[in-house]
């Protein structure tokens, strides 16, 4: 049976409640029930948006108990370190966790099972060896720059490169459960399960008399994160063999390289975007800073929460759409993208101006000073969440190449003023830095797409048709 949210508001709400809210639980019924790709992939995004919720409730309450714990310096020290750890692992994927979602729905769609079995396997063997490889590198070039590094941040170090082939492998089963649409199965592990666990682990070494330190949250992280991903390997192989028959692999090695190394350079161009400051700011200043720039930051990160959880939920619908034929039909799901994505960032933004110091306040009475830097780097929010998910778009596109330069430009435009900024702004020259790449990542993004697909991906811009050949697609 069917859930329905107008009958369950009749029979928990009073009469006069439920009829009020009949047009509202009459929509969501609407949403549940529609078969189209736009309300698959609103479900998909409120779906995702939803575990973001809950992941962001979890990662809030555990950073604060660890910056409670730990103090501003150890603290620093375990965030600079376990956040390169996480950029590691997702650029030794070299993008194929990306190229799966884009791929493999168009092999379904094709009936092309040898190929899915191909690329599916081909992303699993690729993404172990190449982060082993990565973090073993990572760990001799630590030995080696031992005597020009702070000694409290080699041994976080090693620690924290122990982690990295399983953060690779989890980006890629997080990858092949998307291009399912298995949006809890892609997300869940990652982003409730993982923090949740370094928590209790975390809290069990404190009472059976570890003390709380950077190597002993470190130590629960690396824990928490083979524990999630054996995990998640186990329930993807496990929905992957009920749809995929048994049989031979068809390798597609170079095709599929070709346009893996283009989206790994946008995803890492991007993910260095978003985590550059932070970065920088270790590099700059001492890890009591970091402790408070960070705090900062997650914080904001309640308002980017929107931008990916819609951009899981219609990266695979683009590719599908694109695919399909109707133009018309894809430039309105474009659309809607970008208002499904705007209008939600924009409210959780002045909700967050508006409560930004009490929230950080409950990490310790120094981190409120953080709380200007919001007004700054909200700037930066809004106008990414203006565009909507742009990048995806470009990737499923084949427009992969020009995405990539632009966010080596952003990226460039970002490590230039926070170099300029930070020794003589501190946080607020970081905090300005970041706004200002922000925005000209959105505009010349949506700027391209507009150019190459004719699509007017921007929240104030006027409807318009696909103007481009189809041949473009």
């Amino acid at each position: 049976m069917r859930f329905s949210a107008a009958t369950a508001a009749d029979r928990l709400l009073p009469e006069r409640f439920s009829l009020r809210l009949r047009p509202l639980t009459e929509r969501v019924d609407m949403l549940l029930a529609a078969s189209n790709p736009q309300a698959a992939a609103q479900r998909s995004s409120l779906t995702a948006f939803s575990v973001r919720i809950v992941s962001a409730a979890i990662a809030l309450a555990a950073q604060i108990i660890l910056a409670r714990w730990m103090g501003e310096f150890e603290y620093g020290i375990f965030v600079l370190v376990w956040l390169t750890a996480i950029i590691i692992g997702n650029l030794s994927c070299l993008g194929f966790h990306t190229t799966i979602i884009r791929y493999v729905p168009e092999y379904f769609e094709r009936n092309l099972v040898d190929e899915v079995r191909g690329i599916l396997w081909t992303g699993r063997v690729f993404g172990i060896a190449a982060s082993t490889l990565v973090a073993l590198a990572g760990a001799l070039g630590v030995f080696l720059l031992r005597d020009h590094m702070e000694n409290y941040y080699v041994v976080p170090f090693y620690l924290g490169l122990v982690c990295v082939p399983m953060i690779a492998l989890g980006d890629m089963l997080d990858g092949t459960a998307r291009s399912r649409s298995w949006v809890l199965t892609a997300l869940t592990p990652t982003y409730i399960a993982r923090p949740l666990l370094s928590l209790l682990f975390m809290v069990a070494a404190v009472l059976i008399g570890f003390a709380p330190t950077a190597v002993t949250a470190l130590l629960a992280a690396i824990l928490a994160t083979y524990v999630t991903t054996v995990c998640q390997l186990t329930i993807v192989s496990g929905s992957l063999a009920r749809i995929i028959p048994a049989g031979a692999r068809s390798l597609h090695l170079r095709e599929w390289f070709v346009v893996s190394v283009p989206i790994f350079l946008v995803e890492g161009f991007f993910f260095l975007l978003i985590n550059v400051d932070v970065l920088m700011v270790g590099h700059f200043m001492d890890p009591g800073h970091v402790a408070v720039y960070f705090a900062t930051v997650k914080i904001l990160a309640l308002a980017h929460f929107v931008y990916f959880a819609v951009k899981a939920g219609v990266a695979q619908r683009y590719s599908q759409l694109l695919h399909g034929g109707d133009h018309d039909r894809f430039a309105r799901f474009v659309r809607d993208s970008v208002k499904w994505t705007f209008w939600p960032t924009l409210v959780i933004g002045v909700v967050l101006l508006l409560l930004g110091k009490p929230l950080l306040w409950l990490f310790g009475p120094s981190f409120a000073e953080g709380y200007p830097l919001l007004f700054v780097l909200i700037i930066g929010v809004i106008a990414r969440a203006s565009v909507g998910p742009t990048e995806s778009l470009l990737n499923m596109s084949g427009n992969q190449n020009i995405c990539a330069a632009l966010y080596a430009v952003a990226l460039c435009i970002n490590v230039a003023l926070n170099i300029l900024l930070i020794p003589r702004f501190g946080l607020f020259g970081a905090a300005i830095a970041t706004a200002v790449a922000m925005a000209f990542e959105a505009s010349s993004l949506s700027l391209t797409v507009y150019r190459r697909l004719g699509v007017p991906m921007f929240i104030f811009a006027p409807a318009a048709k696909i103007s481009r050949p189809e041949e473009q697609f």
